[in-house]
């Protein structure tokens, strides 16, 4: 009889009923037992709000450079971020839709309209290749932190980091952020691509001069060979998904401009209109920062959910056995195949999910067909086309319903992940794909 960390799988579900659900590839709604204050969690978490200030400084160091390689980034002025939009003609086809009235606002956060990669990966995916590039360019003596940093796009700084390499293993969009970054500043690199991943994400950063290198198999085993191969090699830095502090941090950033554009739309946070947050989860890094920014913040006034695919529940299996990166969705029989790319992840980070088991509120998770028929209706009622992973936080409202936020009026949020890179013909395959599901 196979065994999972000394127990069998019908023990784990004697003393877990809800791994029965999970096995099953049911949707279902997984409310954190041991949630606990912010004021009491943040003793024991050595990352502070001061980290996440310095990322963001070194984000403004390069927001000149940024503008004059990447002129999308001009009308940002440097500055990699996404609108926040209200979207009520949405929340009321989703009451339609689930045949019920949803409390609270809804509004959505558009990270699928970052520039340069499109997705919530340009966020940490970015930030750790451009700390990298500074390390280096600081260390040759060729730059300091006073100067204007657009002197980056010269060719001699160009040749320096022609040096030097950088590798990622990724199912799609993290590889995305960091080949066309790396590849812009100069730095030769290598995206490990799981078998998941989107042909045309494997084509586009070809295009942009970065060496993919494809496997048959899912995203642990790209990420091992990724690591493997920096290893090896001296001038050779790995991205880790799993375990980046510096991603991390990158994605935390996200948190302290909410906050403005929060304050701009006129839009309080407090006990009783919190935050309730959906972030689509793969391996948990990008959503993991984010959490993280968002309680740094708005502490016990923001309520943070994890989703995932029903045949990708990785942080869900990590958080409810607490084996977080030592269980995979493999070990108890899942086979880990999703259409939403971004998310097919078997293992999670055991960093994230250590860090923030007394954080996050919960995770739910939401079945394929589900996700196109929510992406077809976010098309038809607002015009806008996102990946199936990133309309994952639509289900929120309703699964929460008889959650303790439910008493009150939260402003929801959902974190659209990605999509803003999807070819036309790809936008409208997943749409008439949705169209017929409904």
């Amino acid at each position: 009889m196979k065994k999972i960390n000394g127990k069998t799988i019908t023990q784990w579900i004697q003393t877990h009923p809800i791994i029965e659900t999970i096995i099953h590839t049911e949707e279902t709604l997984w409310l954190n037992p041991k949630y606990q204050t912010f004021e009491s969690v943040i003793k024991n978490i050595s990352l502070t709000l001061d980290d996440v200030i310095e990322a963001e400084e070194r984000l403004n160091r390069f927001a000149p450079f940024l503008m004059t390689v990447f002129p999308e980034t001009k009308p940002s002025s440097g500055i990699i971020e996404s609108p926040i939009v209200e979207i009520p003609s949405m929340k009321k086809a989703l009451e339609q839709f689930y045949n019920k009235k949803l409390g609270g606002d809804l509004l959505l956060k558009c990270d699928h309209l970052l520039p340069i990669s499109g997705s919530i990966k340009a966020r940490g995916g970015i930030y750790e290749v451009l700390k990298h590039a500074e390390g280096i360019a600081l260390d040759s003596g060729m730059l300091t932190i006073q100067d204007d940093y657009s002197i980056l796009a010269q060719p001699c700084f160009k040749e320096l980091f022609s040096q030097y390499s950088i590798a990622v293993g990724s199912t799609g969009n993290l590889g995305l952020s960091i080949g066309i970054m790396s590849a812009k500043l100069g730095f030769n690199v290598f995206v490990h691509m799981s078998a998941d991943a989107k042909t045309w994400k494997k084509d586009l950063i070809r295009k942009k001069g970065v060496t993919v290198i494809e496997y048959n198999f899912d995203y642990s085993l790209a990420v091992a060979e990724g690591r493997k191969q920096a290893e090896a090699d001296n001038n050779m830095h790995f991205v880790d998904d799993e375990n980046s502090t510096d991603l991390f941090l990158g994605y935390a950033v996200a948190a302290l401009r909410l906050k403005k554009q929060l304050d701009e739309l006129g839009v309080n946070v407090n006990e009783k209109k919190p935050l309730v947050v959906h972030l689509p989860c793969g391996v948990g890094g990008g959503p993991g920062g984010v959490a993280f920014g968002l309680k740094l913040i708005f502490k016990n006034n923001v309520h943070i959910y994890f989703v995932e695919p029903t045949h990708s529940p990785a942080m869900l299996l990590g958080l409810v056995t607490e084996l977080h990166d030592k269980v995979s969705v493999q070990d108890f029989g899942i086979d880990n195949i999703t259409e939403a790319d971004g998310l097919a992840v078997g293992r999670p980070s055991g960093f994230v999910g250590k860090l923030l088991e007394e954080l996050i509120s919960g995770v739910y998770t939401v079945e394929d067909q589900h996700l196109y028929k929510l992406l077809s209706l976010l098309v038809d009622i607002e015009n806008i086309y996102l990946e199936p992973s990133a309309v994952a936080g639509f289900p929120g409202m309703m699964k929460l319903e008889n959650d303790k936020t439910a008493s009150q009026h939260p402003t929801h949020i959902v974190w659209a992940t990605g999509g803003n890179m999807l070819p036309d013909s790809v936008h409208q395959e997943n749409y008439e794909k949705g169209k017929s599901y409904l």
